[in-house]
């Protein structure tokens, strides 16, 4: 039995400011049953919101179902001032969103702050891209026709999302979907669902007409999404994640040949030589490996440093990692927030323990804390071989796990030794090699000299196991498009 939290006045006010329903159809409804939302640094309950059943899945598809044709004929103008105006509000209302965003995810309020921000600017992204959509016309190369070239929006849309960025992952699939012209059903991760709830309750609030968002919560997300992706009404499928999901995901996708895209796991090697500059290299690292403490796809989970500034490195990052502060997000200057369950610390003390039998040694950390809350300290290994299962799977925890290289060919093949290719980090003052090295990384995304690639204007996603298709940027909308030709005879 879950004892419920104490809040501030603040937060209380906060969390009972989210609805608790379901959102189908431009209703907030209840489920069949309700779910409880935990505070991680406490473990204790925020609230309960309604869980869905396959019914209710299946009736917020009937819903998006219903609003595609008229979404899909709303003008571009009109539906990219929708998204503006969601943006703006979230803007207004970051204090509250962040708050809640905390409470029950974990990340420091200053990173909940920052979330918003980013959040925002995939709606603002959208509507400028929303008037944009384009085509072509040209004659045919024997004459006689012409060649139109359309493009309509693919569908009602499915979105599933992970609960480490619980409004800019929405945001991030909801922006190009409604661009697009598609309607859609989002299932945030049940971990994490107020974010996701409070924004739907914001899109309501600006006019995103009844049935073009809805969005289910549930406890048993196979026996309520599959019905809907097997269901021929569902055109498209937008999910981050496991790879190991995914890859069940698209499977199930395979048997209506429904539209994917994904954005699954990732093992990003952060690569730093000798003529780096170690004060640029370190402040990448710190946010590389500590952004969201540790709980994202792009995390430096490999950090490789070429062998005759591996000591220095090492030991400027553990005197930067050792000083962070730990604590509940709500504090003044906490840092290093807890991780999203109990699940998520024995996993980073499974990984670290297996390091250190291998021959890695512990620089500062390396410990859970006691007492309640999911607690672990910025920790930093040195001397981590390449076969420690931390290098061959994802952290997801604030565990800087140091190996050395000597030359550039033995690192770039350790890098790409990896089923994953999202992102790569690589820090050099030296144009050509950088240039070089980034080419030959297998990932889909490079971060040079700089320690965070993500943002709304660029292409995100990943090559190899970690994923499909890509998120932000020119193409992020075309991923909600079908492209149509239409010959003419003249």
């Amino acid at each position: 039995m879950l004892t419920e939290t104490t809040l501030t006045a603040a937060e209380r006010a906060a969390i009972d400011s989210v609805p608790t329903g379901l959102y189908i159809g431009g209703q907030w409804r209840g489920g069949s049953g309700s779910l409880p939302v935990t505070d991680p640094a406490t473990g204790q309950l925020l609230c309960e919101v309604a869980d869905a059943d396959a019914i209710a899945g299946l009736e917020a598809l009937a819903a998006a179902d219903h609003a595609q044709a008229e979404w899909a004929r709303t003008p571009p103008r009109q539906r990219s001032d929708i998204l503006m105006d969601a943006h703006r509000a979230l803007l207004a209302d970051t204090e509250r969103l962040a708050l809640i965003m905390t409470l029950e995810m974990g990340k420091p309020l200053a990173e909940a702050r920052g979330e918003i921000a980013y959040a925002a600017e995939f709606f603002r992204w959208f509507a400028e891209e929303a008037v944009r959509l384009d085509g072509g016309y040209l004659p045919a190369p024997a004459g006689g026709s012409r060649f139109l070239v359309t493009r309509q929006p693919v569908g009602p849309s499915l979105l599933i999302t992970p609960w480490n960025f619980p409004l800019a992952m929405g945001t991030r699939k909801i922006g190009p979907a409604l661009a697009a012209g598609c309607t859609c059903v989002v299932k945030p991760a049940e971990q994490t669902p107020l974010s996701m709830l409070a924004l739907a309750d914001i899109l309501d609030r600006v006019g995103v007409p009844a049935g073009v968002v809805n969005v289910i919560i549930t406890a048993d997300p196979s026996a309520v999404m599959t019905p809907l992706i097997l269901d021929s009404r569902s055109r498209k499928l937008s999910f981050t994640g496991s790879t190991a999901v995914g890859k069940s995901l698209l499977e199930q996708c395979a048997r209506t040949v429904m539209r994917t895209s994904m954005e699954l796991g990732g093992n990003a090697p952060f690569i730093v030589f000798d003529d780096a500059d170690l004060d640029e290299a370190v402040e990448g690292a710190m946010a590389a490996k500590m952004r969201n403490i540790g709980q994202a796809c792009t995390a430096a989970n490999r950090i490789f440093v070429q062998r005759n500034v591996a000591e220095e490195f090492a030991a400027r990052l553990t005197a930067r990692l050792a000083a962070l502060p730990v604590g509940r997000g709500t504090e003044p200057g906490v840092v290093v927030g807890p991780l999203i369950d109990a699940a998520a610390v024995a996993k980073v003390e499974s990984l670290v323990a297996d390091a250190l039998g291998r021959g890695a040694t512990v620089r500062t950390g390396g410990v859970a804390l006691d007492g309640p809350g999911n607690f672990y300290p910025a920790t930093v290994l040195t001397d981590v071989p390449d076969d420690a299962e931390m290098c061959h799977t994802e952290i997801f925890g604030p565990v800087a796990a140091i190996g050395v290289f000597d030359t550039e060919a033995e690192v770039i093949s350790r890098a790409n030794d990896t089923p994953y290719g999202l992102v790569s980090y690589v820090f050099t003052e030296n144009l050509r090699r950088g240039l070089r090295v980034c080419e030959a990384l297998e990932s889909g995304m490079v971060g040079l000299n700089q320690g965070v690639v993500s943002n709304p204007a660029a292409p995100f996603g990943g090559v190899k196991e970690s994923g499909l298709g890509r998120e932000g940027g020119l193409t992020g909308i075309d991923e909600f498009l079908e492209t149509k030709y239409i010959g003419v005879r003249l």
